[in-house]
């Protein structure tokens, strides 16, 4: 298979018209730059925009007097303002593409870095987040998936794999990057220089790279050939969006209250972070497999099956003291659930509903489970007391992703086969 530019809008049209359809030389309607450009601004935004923040907290805390529950809240923000904002941003790369959205929102998120380093209180540090929260609704998986879902359709499973692969190893590079940065500077001066290489790399690529000619919407599938005004007011969007939302809110929860749990159980800290770590591991290792999973399942009997999953491994992780590698067993394999419920969310609407309105029903379809995910650790944290403990949580927890794969057996249009 040979990547080559796309040369004409009509040509791109007649290709996109092949994709939705199932045939033709999809692969020459693809720009080559526009993957791995993603991939690095994917590693970037993600590394520099989040997970930036849980290393640097405790020093700004430290440094600012400000206590840690209000710049939680401060982060938290962005990422309910992101949920909102992602709404618009979807339908903007639905009609124009992604190039002027997301080199916009590399810009903003620059500055909002910038606004949050030189804060002189907390009222500029929120109004930072916010802006950092409209660049992650610009910058981060949902507008990437919505770009490679219009490229690389039929074959977009495979670039939404690869492109989340890349996203996982945000972590792995900048935490420890910020880490050593945070060793030598102030946290405000990390944030500046977290700031000019988040600049630095994501501008131009997106600017650069995603310049090929956006292909004309291809026409509905006859199956699900709905308005988006008819397709968000039906009973399987409504329903799956319920089921995404209150599973997105039970993972989260799992993931910020892993450690807690394990030291409540006489685990020492580091013991705990290995778990969680090796977790995330699991993660990336899980999203390799969800190619051969979509192959080989329908599209609500893969919904169900794999939330009810992360019911169960959260079910697990709430009656299982030990021993310690059945932890790590456990952990490893509730990632491999959650890598792959981060697929399934991507390609949920291109499944049911095609490729014509991805950016607009998607994004709306994600809103609130990004909402329930920046409320999660809150929430979290406020109902541990109130259940008894951890374990206790767990088996709420467990019991809400349970009653998420239920409601996702309704998520099917009519017509479309389970």
């Amino acid at each position: 298979m040979t990547d080559t530019d796309t040369d004409t809008d009509t040509d791109a049209g007649a290709a996109a018209g092949a994709r939705e359809a199932g045939t033709g030389p999809a692969d020459r309607t693809r720009p080559r730059a526009v993957l791995p450009a993603l991939c690095v601004t994917q590693i970037t935004s993600w590394g520099i925009v989040y997970y930036a923040f849980p290393v640097l907290n405790p020093q700004i805390t430290a440094a600012t007097g400000w206590p840690a529950s209000t710049t939680m809240a401060a982060f938290s923000l962005a990422l309910v303002v992101s949920g909102i904002a992602g709404i618009r941003v979807g339908r903007i790369i639905d009609r124009h593409g992604p190039r002027a959205i997301m080199t916009a929102g590399s810009v903003t998120g620059a500055l909002s870095l910038t606004v949050v380093a030189l804060a002189p209180n907390p009222t500029v540090f929120f109004g930072g987040w916010i802006l950092a929260g409209l660049a992650i609704s610009a910058t981060f998986y949902q507008p990437a998936f919505a770009a490679l879902t219009r490229w690389y359709a039929p074959d977009h499973v495979r670039a939404l794999t690869i492109v989340t692969l890349a996203g996982g190893l945000a972590s792995t590079v900048f935490a420890p990057l910020t880490a050593v940065l945070a060793n030598h500077y102030t946290w405000r001066t990390t944030y500046l220089v977290l700031a000019a290489i988040l600049a630095a790399l994501t501008i131009p690529a997106h600017a650069l790279a995603l310049r090929a000619p956006w292909p004309p919407a291809p026409p509905a599938p006859t199956a699900t050939g709905h308005t988006p005004r008819a397709v968000i007011r039906s009973r399987p969007f409504l329903l799956l969006g319920l089921a995404l939302t209150l599973s997105a809110f039970a993972m989260y929860a799992v993931v910020v209250t892993l450690v807690p749990l394990l030291v409540e159980r006489g685990y020492t800290t580091a013991q705990a972070a290995w778990v969680l770590g090796l977790g995330g591991a699991g993660q990336t290792l899980g999203r390799t497999l969800y190619a051969s999973l979509a192959r080989h399942t329908g599209t609500t009997t893969r919904t169900v099956a794999l939330i009810a999953l992360g019911s169960l491994t959260t079910a697990a992780l709430a009656v299982t003291p030990g021993p310690y590698g059945l932890l790590i067993a456990v952990s490893v394999v509730a990632g491999m659930v959650r890598g792959n419920l981060t697929l399934l969310q991507a390609t949920a609407v291109t499944d049911r509903w095609g490729t014509r309105h991805y950016g607009r029903l998607s994004s709306l379809l994600g809103a609130p489970a990004t909402t329930a995910s920046a409320l999660a650790p809150f929430a979290a944290a406020a109902l541990a007391p109130t259940f008894g403990g951890y374990p206790a949580l767990f088996l709420m927890l467990a019991a809400l992703a349970g009653a998420a794969a239920v409601i996702a057996t309704g998520s099917s249009p009519k017509g479309q086969v389970a």
